[in-house]
Order: structure tokens, then C-alpha cells, then sequence
């Protein structure tokens, strides 16, 4: 594998997780055990959207106090926008077919999940998401890598600052140019449902209730916490380590999407258990490189001269 300042990082070797799964299910089959869907992930969705959905509705109220533009702010940075991101890691687990056994009952799931973020998004996730997990890293294929595009105009501090500030808008838009797809059935019934839904919502709640979520929509994929995960599970800060893990206590908001290494090794073992085959298998783990605080991600992403929107590893 090589790699130019003025490029990512090629290897002709396949993605690490396969064989990894292979030799863990051979050292430790009990590890079957843990596959399988978990319905706390169906319980959760249900109590984040409704917990979304409520604060909408009822947060033109803050906006009646002295300097309740202020209140407002903060409820979307510091609650709308984590509770948001919290969604779309539960959107992320129900792709994964880990609330229900079938297929269907997971995908309606997903579509109610999809409520509060407002843009009909999921079923769209669905489809890109699964092509990162079957080729991560593949040119053209794998929308989850930045394009030479981003990674030319993005450089330095202020450049890296910029894009972390809207990646939202890079991860909604950047599939339609690397990888456009006809919609499907399921995407149809996404838009319908969604815009059908959320009309109903803001006709009752007001303009207020989708200013807020919206808003809370943007942070959740800006300067956040949260997003931290972005870059945090396959930018390169150890040359020659493709996926990383957080096991820091934002987990508890993020479905144990930290735990990445063991997702993409295990990716129909629910986030619930993911800590549980990381006992189960410590010697395949305890060795790679983990990150400690998301924080710290974004912040040695924005500073650090030698990662950037080029730290990735790509693969034809």
C-alpha cells in the first residue's frame, strides 16, 4: 500500500473484516450466539422519536421566554441534535435487520425512526450502506469515502473546518454523484410516508416544530460530539489499520456504534451485544488502535497536518 500527499490511501488487499470474522467464528464459534436481532432496539427508536416529536411540538414555548432565541439554540445543539444523531444510528442498526427478524417489519421500523429527521432518507441509507459494508473502500462504490473533490478543496485547518461544519450535506449529496441508483420500491414508499407524515406533524405542531428539527438535523451531522464517529471509524491514523473503535461512554447514546471494528466484523450481531464479543474475542481487538473521545477525533482531524479528507483507504 502506498499513499501521496496528494491522494488516498490504495491497497490491493481486501477489506480486513471478512477474514477476521472467519478466524474469530473458527477460535470462537459461541460467538453464533450473539446474532440475531434484539427488540430494545424497537423500544428505543420508538421512545427517541417520540421524545423528538414532543420536544417539536412544544418548543415554540421557549421562544415566548426572554431570550428564548438563546434557549432555543442551545435545545437544538445540546438535545435536538443528539437525540437526532441517536436516530440515525438506530436507523443504522434497523438496516442491519437487528429489531425484527423479517425484513419487512424492519424496514417499516426504520421509516417511523425516519419521522423526526424530516427528509425521507432512510430507505436511501439502507441501499448505500449495505454497499459500504460489501465493498468498503471501493472506488465508485463505497460512498462513505470523500471524492478527490472535497479532499482538494478542503486542506489546512480552516478548509477541514469548514467541511466538518456541513459533512451532513456531503453524506445526503455525495451519493448521487459517486454512485447515483434508480430509487426502489421501499424509497417510494419512504418519500410518500414521509412527507404524508410530517405534513400532518407540522400542521399541528407549526413552522417552530421544523425549524427545530431541521436545525437539529444539521448539528447532529456538524461540529457535534456525536459526528465524531464519522471520521473516527475509517480515517487513517495508523498506517496500515482501516477500521477503528471507540468504547467511550457516548456509546450509550449511539447504539454501541463505537464498538466499528466488531460491527463490520459481525455486522448481524446488534450494538447491544457487540461489547460481548469484544470479551469474547480480546485477542482480536486488544491490539488495534482505538480512538478515546470523538471530541478528540474532530479536534486532531481540524489540526493535524497528517490526517485529512486523503486519509481513507480505497481499493479498485
Amino acid at each position: 500500500m502506498e499513499v501521496a500527499k496528494t491522494d488516498f490511501y490504495w491497497s490491493t488487499d481486501r477489506e480486513p473484516h471478512l477474514n477476521r470474522r472467519k478466524e474469530i467464528l473458527k477460535k470462537y464459534p459461541e460467538v453464533r450466539t450473539l446474532i440475531g436481532p434484539d427488540i430494545k432496539l424497537a423500544i428505543s427508536t420508538v421512545f427517541l422519536v417520540l421524545i423528538q416529536l414532543i420536544s417539536a411540538f412544544y418548543i415554540h414555548k421557549l421562544l415566548e421566554l426572554p431570550y428564548g432565541v438563546v434557549y432555543f439554540i442551545i435545545a437544538v445543539y445540546f438535545f435536538g441534535a443528539t437525540f437526532t444523531h441517536s436516530l440515525f444510528l438506530a436507523i443504522h442498526e434497523i438496516t442491519h435487520n437487528l429489531a425484527f427478524k423479517g425484513q419487512t417489519p424492519n424496514n417499516w421500523l426504520a421509516l417511523f425512526a425516519n419521522l423526526p429527521i424530516i427528509f425521507p432518507y432512510a430507505m436511501g441509507f439502507k441501499v448505500y450502506h449495505t454497499m459500504h459494508h460489501r465493498h468498503q473502500g471501493v472506488d465508485g462504490v463505497d460512498v462513505d469515502v470523500p471524492t478527490y473533490t472535497e479532499a482538494k478543496i478542503f486542506k489546512g485547518p480552516f478548509g477541514k473546518t469548514i467541511w466538518a461544519f456541513i459533512q451532513i450535506l456531503f453524506y445526503a449529496f455525495r451519493p448521487m454523484f459517486v454512485h447515483p441508483k434508480k430509487l426502489n420500491k421501499w424509497q417510494f414508499i419512504n418519500i410518500v410516508f414521509q412527507l404524508s407524515m410530517i405534513s400532518v406533524f407540522i400542521y399541528f405542531a407549526g413552522w417552530y416544530a421544523l425549524l427545530y428539527l431541521v436545525l437539529a438535523d444539521f448539528f447532529a451531522g456538524s461540529l457535534h460530539p456525536m459526528s465524531g464517529h464519522f471520521i473516527a471509524e475509517h480515517y487513517v491514523f495508523k498506517e496500515g489499520q482501516e477500521t477503528y473503535s471507540y468504547y467511550g461512554p457516548l456509546n450509550l447514546l449511539a447504539f454501541n456504534v463505537g464498538y466499528h471494528n466488531e460491527h463490520h466484523d459481525f455486522p448481524s450481531i446488534p450494538g447491544s451485544r457487540l461489547p460481548e464479543l469484544k470479551k469474547m474475542a480480546p485477542d482480536f481487538y486488544d491490539t488495534l488502535l482505538v480512538h478515546k473521545s470523538w471530541v478528540m477525533v474532530l479536534v486532531k482531524f481540524i489540526s493535524e497536518p497528517y490526517i485529512d479528507l486523503y486519509s481513507r483507504i480505497k481499493r479498485n
